[in-house]
């Protein structure tokens, strides 16, 4: 039962924005989609709801638990509410655009989750990123990086803090050691809790080479600075040729990242597999002090689109608008310029043309009706027009 005092209450993890947060997002949004047309982005918008077996076929069937599910009142059929774009992106890639050069796509919109991704946060994001589709190297990989960066300075969030990983090492491990299935899936769970002992008392169990053993449990180990690449070398010396060629990325990534952004703190995390049934190489995520989940996240995931017919190689990152409008450092920077309260009078085209003028040069004229009530700092306004010297001037209130 609904109490006439809550209906104004929202679902947890369902919030709506107010002004001014409401313009500085929409003000964001243009600046990162002329951003991503600067870098040869291309803007797609891909539909909010979707077939259930289209929307969750191949790397979408890892959001089932996230997606919110409806039936169709035309057809019958199941319909579920898109919870991550990614891989509807790479359906319209892989279906319609079919071009051998590679493909650099960005979107924009609003995806709905059934849980939040965190305590507080929230079930509906403003998700945006991008895809740069049909490169396989480290350059491709290297460029989705940089605008990522570029995305979270534009948006004015400073004190980045770039994590970095590969899924590659651990699933070549995984392949070295022929584990099953079952044996890979509980090894990565006790990798992403850090559960060193129970690591070590399960590769025990497993009775594999000494060798193997030490590169598993060295993983757990292998986080922090630059020096970590050296370290890893080290102590996956005895690794496959897969694993060599995975830890060679990591460091060709870091190296060029590095040349472009010196000043960008780099972290390091080989235990980190971050969407491990799906990405396929280097995996990425920016956090900022006093935000304990990441801000943007991505990460390389070749062949994404199989599924829908054409397999390419694939790269990107994602993030939520809301959550740069909020972090922003812009948000308590110059206040926005008030407007400029004018006059009703249907018979002055003077008046008219004036009014016209001020608008289409960027200013917010509000026109003061008739027997209105309230006063011009309740509409947000800082001057007047007003007919002074025989012409409409603005003055400063």
């Amino acid at each position: 039962m609904t109490f006439p005092d809550e209906r104004w209450l929202l679902p947890e993890g369902i919030e709506e924005l107010l002004p001014p947060r409401a313009a500085r997002l929409e003000q964001l949004r243009r600046e990162l989609l002329d951003l991503y047309r600067g870098w040869g982005y291309e803007l797609v918008v891909p539909p909010f709801i979707e077939y259930l077996e289209t929307l969750l076929t191949g790397t979408g069937n890892d959001l089932d638990l996230q997606t919110f599910k409806l039936t169709d009142q035309l057809s019958g059929r199941m319909m579920g509410v898109r919870a991550d774009m990614t891989p509807q992106v790479a359906r319209i890639e892989a279906r319609y655009l079919r071009k051998s050069a590679p493909s650099r796509l960005c979107y924009m919109g609003t995806v709905l989750r059934t849980r939040p991704a965190g305590i507080g946060g929230s079930r509906s994001p403003l998700q945006v990123g991008v895809e740069l589709y049909g490169h396989a190297g480290v350059a491709s990989d290297v460029e989705v990086l940089r605008l990522m960066v570029e995305t979270l300075t534009v948006s004015g969030i400073e004190q980045l803090h770039l994590d970095l990983g590969h899924v590659g090492i651990f699933r070549a491990l995984a392949r070295q050691a022929e584990l099953d299935p079952q044996q890979e899936s509980i090894l990565f769970d006790a990798l992403q809790r850090k559960a060193r002992p129970e690591i070590e008392e399960y590769l025990e169990e497993l009775k594999l080479p000494a060798s193997l053993s030490q590169m598993f449990a060295s993983l757990v180990t292998l986080n922090g600075g630059l020096e970590v690449l050296e370290l890893a070398g080290e102590h996956l010396r005895d690794g496959s040729n897969d694993l060599q060629a995975a830890l060679l990325s990591l460091k060709a990534i870091a190296q060029q990242l590095h040349s472009h952004l010196p000043e960008l703190a780099l972290h390091f995390d080989l235990a980190e597999l971050r969407g491990y049934r799906y990405h396929t190489g280097a995996v990425f995520a920016v956090y900022v002090p006093g935000h304990g989940q990441a801000v943007a996240q991505g990460g390389r995931y070749d062949d994404i689109g199989r599924v829908f017919g054409r397999a390419r190689p694939a790269t990107g990152f994602s993030t939520d608008l809301k959550t740069l409008v909020m972090l922003g450092s812009t948000n308590s920077g110059t206040p926005e310029k008030g407007g400029i309260l004018a006059p009703v009078d249907a018979e002055s085209a003077e008046l008219r043309q004036r009014i016209k003028q001020l608008r289409e040069t960027g200013e917010r004229v509000i026109e003061y009706l008739p027997g209105q009530s309230g006063d011009e700092r309740e509409l947000g306004c800082d001057r007047r027009l007003v007919y002074q010297g025989g012409e409409w001037r603005v003055i400063p209130l």
